[in-house]
């Protein structure tokens, strides 16, 4: 019988693909297809892209390529997967999970845009937390730790207060990055050392603590 670890935190910052939505489908889809066009293997291409925005993943999957290039490209892209919801569902747990942090500060840290995450969130049938960082609302990709500094702010948590949900490697090392513990979420998470690690949202309790804390039962 797996351990049952606690954290005690006073917001959460929740990564979406791989930790809430479950998009692999239309991922594999969108870049499989966008290895075939440059010659790459649709293998080694996919253990780059998971998490980080897609100008980033081309950037070290075609390193000689202008940076102009590939945000144009990532531009497309992200209009042909905002028009693919197929097989979009949400993680197993994840709607509990939301519905639980009623009245616990978190936000949605996601390397997706606006139109992107706005739906695939409600093709999963998951609501949108209050606060959101999108691609646009930063200036690096993770694993650079931008995004979660950033949510921490908006919350007016301290970064050291709190828990990152990840999937993906870079989403872990951004957590890190920004100083945070990190509960890794899926198969993914597990080769990347976070601080805990479980299959899916259905082994996370969320316990809110009068003192404005939330409790984590994870295992």
């Amino acid at each position: 019988m797996t351990a049952t670890a606690v954290f005690t935190a006073r917001a959460l910052l929740l990564d979406m693909d791989g930790t809430l939505v479950d998009s692999n489908a239309v991922v594999e889809r969108i870049w499989r297809r966008w290895a075939d066009r440059h010659g790459l293997d649709g293998d080694e291409v996919m253990k780059v892209v998971h998490g980080r925005q897609g100008h980033a993943s081309m950037a070290l999957l075609l390193p000689d390529r202008p940076a102009e290039r590939n945000h144009a490209e990532n531009a497309r892209m992200l209009a042909e997967e905002t028009s693919d919801m197929d097989g979009v569902v949400p993680v197993p747990g994840a709607p509990e999970f939301l519905a639980a942090l009623r009245g616990v500060p978190h936000a949605l840290v996601t390397s997706a845009d606006v139109a992107l995450s706005t739906a695939r969130m409600a093709a999963a049938g998951l609501g949108l937390p209050d606060v959101r960082v999108t691609a646009e609302s930063v200036g690096a990709s993770k694993p650079d730790p931008e995004g979660f500094l950033k949510g921490a702010a908006e919350l007016g948590v301290a970064p050291a207060d709190c828990v990152v949900f990840e999937d993906s490697g870079a989403g872990i090392a951004a957590g890190r990055a920004a100083g945070m513990r990190v509960i890794g979420i899926g198969p993914r998470a597990a080769q990347h050392r976070p601080d805990a690690v479980v299959p899916d949202l259905t082994r996370v309790r969320v316990e809110p603590v009068t003192d404005g804390t939330v409790r984590l039962h994870v295992g």
